[in-house]
């Protein structure tokens, strides 16, 4: 309660969550929190659907009848009427996408939802998505929570211009590349030592992400501030780029997102920072 507490503090307004994660407890103490120390009109809540929240065939995934069940029990756990962006959690290969986006549709003709987005995905999922929903007058994505960060950069090559050019705000997951951009590559953290999901995401390229780490701490270093402030800085001086979705753990670390805002990287210090990287195999759409 108190991260939530600090952040609207230092004016953080928009909150991202999903129902799969720690089994819905997430979106429950975020409703609980939000609602003892902001009012609703005031406050941004995201959360997302697709994610696996029992057994049995519609338990997860994009389905109509999976969707409009999970809207209803995300409702439930924020304690509010409406989200202000349903997202979808992935792109769901078991069911028609027409199904998925005339279901999103209906949410938000229902009042449950202000706006929908997308999650990684490949960009010609999400131009056949954007163009299916033009072509029918359904509501449209109006953002895209991919993986974007110093040590990931592949979709700066179709997905970011997509984006660019169809106008859908860019709100990136792991812009710290979960933690590894924040300290010296060889120090440990417990939560290094137990990301199996983050040692499958950077799990061929650790030599090069090395230098790109280690080029951060340079540029940091010169200028006196922490790491996490510089990554944050690249990110965000990416025209596609609205906010960064960040992960805290510490209050210290909100601090450090704000900060980033007012860094303005040099054309020499984003030259050194990109430098070190190699192309990666595209990751994180699953």
């Amino acid at each position: 309660m108190v991260f939530i507490k600090r952040a609207l503090d230092l004016g953080i307004n928009f909150f991202d969550t999903a129902n799969v994660y720690s089994a819905g407890t997430s979106e429950e103490y975020l409703g609980r929190a939000l609602i003892d120390y902001a009012r609703r009109e005031e406050v941004v809540i995201a959360t997302k659907v697709n994610g696996r929240m029992h057994k049995g065939p519609n338990g997860a995934g994009l389905s109509r009848k999976t969707i409009m069940t999970e809207i209803d029990a995300s409702l439930r756990r924020l304690g509010t009427d409406h989200v202000d962006l349903y997202q979808i959690h992935r792109w769901d290969y078991g069911t028609p996408i027409e199904e998925t986006l005339e279901a999103l549709h209906d949410v938000v003709k229902a009042g449950k939802a202000r706006y929908i987005g997308a999650s990684s995905m490949y960009a010609w999922q999400f131009a056949k998505a954007l163009t299916i929903s033009d072509r029918h007058g359904w509501t449209r994505f109006v953002s895209m929570q991919n993986f974007v960060n110093l040590l990931y950069r592949e979709e700066e090559r179709e997905m970011l211009p997509l984006c660019r050019d169809q106008g859908i705000a860019v709100i990136p997951w792991s812009p710290l590349a979960r933690g590894r951009l924040t300290r010296p590559w060889d120090q440990s953290t417990a939560r290094l030592e137990t990301d199996e999901f983050g040692r499958t995401l950077y799990a061929h390229t650790g030599d090069a992400d090395r230098k790109v780490a280690e080029a951060v701490g340079e540029v940091a270093q010169a200028r006196g501030v922490p790491r996490a402030q510089i990554a944050l800085a690249w990110v965000l001086q990416k025209s596609e780029v609205t906010a960064p979705i960040v992960g805290a753990t510490r209050l210290e670390q909100l601090d450090d997102a704000v900060a980033a805002l007012s860094i303005s990287l040099t054309e020499e210090e984003i030259k050194a920072v990109e430098a070190p990287y190699v192309p990666h195999a595209v990751t994180g759409h699953a």
